[in-house]
């Protein structure tokens, strides 16, 4: 419906009287507000009622208002969903917004497998497999499953067992006695799992026994003068005991739980989350929030737990909260949902749990004064930066940034590299690297055109990984390099903004080539800083694939010269190795313990580089 045709008043009267969501539109057709209701009708008729201006927010925001929409739902949970979703979609200004976007680690143990694999997870995925976590320390999660594997010896690799069993040799890892060699049906499938069983046990905290053994085992062989073994004991040990003291402080119960408290002023304010498993503190994190005018504290928490249990695929069983929530019942309807079992919200005034809340407390305003400055500075750099190309550019903020390069050396292994900005920050995740498969020579235009055709046709088949497309785009260079582009979004029926990024005379960047003009940009600004991150971030990104591929060139050269190393051998070499002088460095016995290694083969290799070395 066309703003001149939409009357509020005309309008109002033809809302529903069902559940939903409405959102509130200014008139440059942006969404400045997107709201939840059990009655439509009631709710947004309360917006435009005469005398109604005893709050700030609904006194400055509904003289922009120029027209509003709305969505039927069945039930005030499917509401609740479907506002924060449209939340995160539109970043509405009179919203109470999360400002990080954070995720969290997971131990995944394989316990679907007849020998199961302790691993790091970046999410927890819908299969058999147990989960530990989550881990606020990525660091932490990653010690943990070295320990562990180290302690029970479970096995790393990624060969099917049983279906595998005695078709290679055992690893590197049965070698130095971190593995039992499941793969050659050295340990039964019953004492395995009676390994991985107690490598649970550790992950939930039990590690009193594993103190005791470690310790036994330190003493007996020092007394027996085995004092590398010792000492080997003795590091295990302290990492065992680091890893407890993680696990000490408890809230009493045995349940998993997360602590939320509040801290603000003004529009800023902080959550603090302790995270709380199997009744033990395993770590803490804070979030930083801005609050939408007027907004009550309970409100501001409520929005943060509808934004951040959106996006985690792991739900405590309980949430402890600093205040009290409105919607309380309709929380825990929501959450109890995702987990598939009863979630409860609490509010606790007394008690262990309550003394855990004010702590949390304590936490979130101690760094809401410490680091409210640096926050903002932050944000500055990041947000404040995007909306500052967005006002160059006359557009919205852009969300999500790609910026890509071309390296090649005299048009050798071309290759192109794809960087990815989301609110001002790298988003690593969703870096692409291209290979230039159709053009021969040192050709950047026709280059580019061939990253650019492959990047977007993936976008349009909605390929994982490429399936969201860029508010900009980010060309490095002038008016060609953002033709090429324009030419390929026009051939494949794709509208995105172009910029690209001017140099002057000493390769800095002067400003941004938009819509056949140059715009000269702020270089005090953080916007410009936003740029030259940018820009830096995509050559790094193309000169290290670059690099990486012209080092394998070479060793692809120089094993292909030795005697009984054909393809196989010479990828398990690369895959193990790090480097050309890794290899060289090896011993007959470490390049024998490769799976695909004889010793004729191993002797071979050492023999190449050494005699080699004698020649020179």
């Amino acid at each position: 419906m066309s703003e001149a045709a939409f009357v509020i008043q005309d309008e109002l009267k033809k809302l529903p009287t069902k559940p939903g969501v409405y959102l509130m539109f200014n008139a440059q057709d942006t969404v400045i507000y997107v709201g939840k209701a059990v009655n439509l009708r009631n709710r947004v008729r309360q917006y435009f009622r005469d005398g109604r201006k005893e709050r700030i927010k609904l006194y400055s925001m509904v003289p922009q208002i120029v027209r509003f929409e709305y969505i039927v739902t069945d039930s005030e949970v499917e509401a609740l969903v479907l506002e924060c979703n449209l939340i995160k979609e539109y970043r509405p200004k009179y919203n109470t917004m999360l400002m990080d976007d954070k995720a969290y680690p997971f131990i995944q143990v394989t316990v679907q497998e007849a020998f199961p694999r302790v691993l790091y997870s970046h999410r927890m995925r819908k299969d058999k497999a147990r989960y530990f976590g989550p881990y606020p320390d990525a660091g932490a999660a990653k010690e943990a499953i070295e320990l562990v594997r180290k302690l029970y010896h479970i096995r790393s690799c990624a060969r099917q067992l049983p279906e595998t069993i005695g078709k290679d040799r055992p690893c590197l890892y049965y070698q130095i006695h971190q593995c039992k060699a499941p793969c050659q049906g050295w340990i039964s499938e019953e004492a395995y799992r009676e390994q991985v069983q107690q490598a649970q046990e550790f992950l939930n905290g039990k590690t009193e026994e594993v103190q005791k053994d470690l310790k036994n085992r330190m003493k007996a062989a020092a007394a027996e003068l085995r004092f590398e073994e010792a000492a080997s004991l003795r590091d295990l040990l302290a990492s065992v005991s680091k890893i407890s003291e993680r696990q000490k402080m408890a809230h009493g119960g045995g349940d998993d739980s997360d602590v939320l408290a509040l801290a603000m002023e003004e529009t800023d304010a902080i959550v603090q989350v302790f995270f709380v498993r199997d009744g033990k503190l395993i770590g803490r994190d804070h979030f930083y929030l801005k609050a939408a005018e007027e907004e009550t504290p309970g409100g501001i928490l409520q929005s943060f737990i509808q934004q951040f249990y959106s996006g985690t695929p792991f739900i405590p069983q309980t949430l402890m909260l600093s205040e009290q929530i409105e919607e309380q019942e309709i929380i825990e309807t929501w959450l109890s949902g995702k987990k598939g079992q009863k979630v409860h919200v609490l509010n606790p005034q007394k008690g262990p749990k309550e003394k855990l809340v004010a702590l949390a407390k304590r936490n979130a305003s101690l760094i809401l004064m410490q680091d409210r400055e640096r926050i903002k500075k932050e944000i500055g750099k990041t947000i404040g930066a995007v909306q500052e190309i967005g006002s160059w550019l006359s557009m919205e903020a852009p969300e999500r940034i790609e910026s890509y390069d071309i390296s090649n050396t005299s048009g050798f292994q071309s290759v192109g590299s794809m960087v990815v900005y989301e609110q001002g920050k790298p988003k690593k995740a969703d870096y692409r690297k291209f290979r230039i498969k159709s053009v021969e020579g040192p050709n950047d235009y026709a280059s580019m055109e061939e990253v650019l055709t492959r990047r977007f046709l993936r976008g349009l088949e909605e390929k994982r990984g490429f399936d969201r497309l860029p508010d900009l785009i980010l060309m490095d260079g002038g008016k060609g390099q953002v033709h090429s582009c324009e030419k390929v979004l026009q051939q494949l029926g794709i509208e995105i903004p172009v910029a690209g990024m001017v140099k002057d005379d000493r390769h800095r960047t002067r400003g941004l080539y938009f819509r056949d003009v140059e715009i000269p940009i702020d270089r005090d600004s953080e916007g410009f800083r936003l740029i030259t991150r940018i820009q830096d971030e995509t050559h790094r990104f193309a000169i290290e694939y670059h690099r990486m591929l012209r080092g394998k060139e070479q060793v692809h050269s120089i094993l292909d010269d030795i005697p009984y190393v054909g393809k196989n051998r010479r990828k398990e070499l690369m895959r193990h190795f790090p480097d050309l002088e890794a290899i060289r460095s090896a011993g007959v016995e470490e390049l024998r313990a490769l799976p695909s290694m004889d010793r004729r083969a191993a002797q071979s290799i050492y023999d190449f580089f050494h005699n080699k070395e004698e020649g020179q």
